[in-house]
């Protein structure tokens, strides 16, 4: 067969896809919005010119034969892909649209992320969002997020990282607290504080701070400990001690004046990530409702989190 008549088959091979799926003539018609008379003429001539049948047809069913499920699975392949460049480009004229999930940490989530949201989703009405928090990490495409925002210091390399804006940590405590214990100043007197401290797997608790060329680890004890930072900010506005953070917890309890930040010429290394990206596994397709939402997030977090 030459290839101008070839040419002329590609619609009849997607339509034996079709009958494949469906197992059916009126049902495979029907979702291709023809004939049956037209969907069984297709089949025929498809058979004609491979020149071996393609369908068993039976008074209650039809399947593919052999050699129709061959050509179904060798031209599936570029069917997907025909869907997936059309999908693409209708995208781009398209607004944002469609369920968005997002996964991101509890606190961070709680305090920052969902304050931004109703911004955006006035912004983007066709787009539903659908909001994991979590402070797990999570197999992005297996549990069907479309992205994740994440505090770390190193992306995964098999995934697309946007940063969205540079963090630090912080020591904070309550005013009450500081006139009760005293005000520390240097890294040492932090030994006699009670420090709430985020837990990490090791036997002594310890906090590292640097200015300029010198760097002090110091152990520190305290009545509470907790993995989250909203916890561990909520702790110190009660009195319980000098609690580290990251900046974004405590930005608006010290612009309220409700706490101190402690040793503030020094900086705090170690326990939370300085960078704070938005994530998505690899793909050639990005949706415009994710690209939207991480251009969002990416201009209301240019600033960081000045305290």
């Amino acid at each position: 067969m030459n290839s101008d008549k070839l040419d002329l088959l590609w619609a009849h091979l997607h339509s034996l896809a079709v009958l494949g799926e469906h197992g059916s003539f009126t049902a495979a018609a029907a979702r291709l919005s023809i004939s049956k008379a037209a969907m069984s003429q297709r089949i025929t001539e498809l058979e004609r010119a491979a020149g071996v049948p393609l369908v068993q047809r039976t008074t209650r069913s039809v399947r593919l034969t052999e050699a129709g499920q061959r050509l179904v699975d060798g031209t599936r392949g570029a069917f997907d892909q025909i869907q997936q460049s059309f999908a693409t480009v209708r995208d781009l004229a398209a607004a944002p649209h469609g369920l968005l999930r997002v996964t991101a940490p509890v606190a961070f989530a709680r305090q920052q992320l969902v304050p931004r949201l109703p911004e955006f989703l006035r912004a983007h009405p066709q787009v539903r969002l659908e909001l994991d928090l979590s402070d797990g990490l999570r197999t992005l495409a297996m549990e069907g997020f479309d992205l994740a925002v994440r505090h770390t210091a190193a992306p995964p390399e098999t995934h697309v990282a946007w940063l969205l804006a540079t963090t630090r940590s912080v020591l904070v405590a309550s005013r009450a607290y500081l006139r009760r214990k005293g005000q520390p100043a240097e890294p040492g007197d932090l030994r006699a504080h009670d420090c709430l401290h985020y837990p990490r797997p090791s036997d002594t608790p310890g906090w590292t701070l640097r200015l300029g060329d010198a760097r002090v680890v110091v152990p520190v004890t305290g009545p509470f400990a907790a993995n989250n930072s909203e916890a561990l900010r909520d702790a110190a506005l009660a009195g319980l001690g000098i609690a580290l953070v990251p900046d974004f917890s405590a930005q608006a309890a010290l612009r309220a004046g409700q706490l101190q930040q402690v040793l503030p010429q020094w900086a705090v290394e170690g326990t939370f990530s300085e960078n704070l990206y938005a994530i998505r596994p690899y793909s050639a397709y990005v949706p415009r409702a994710v690209e939207a939402f991480v251009a969002h997030l990416r201009t209301v977090f240019a600033h960081g989190f000045g305290v």
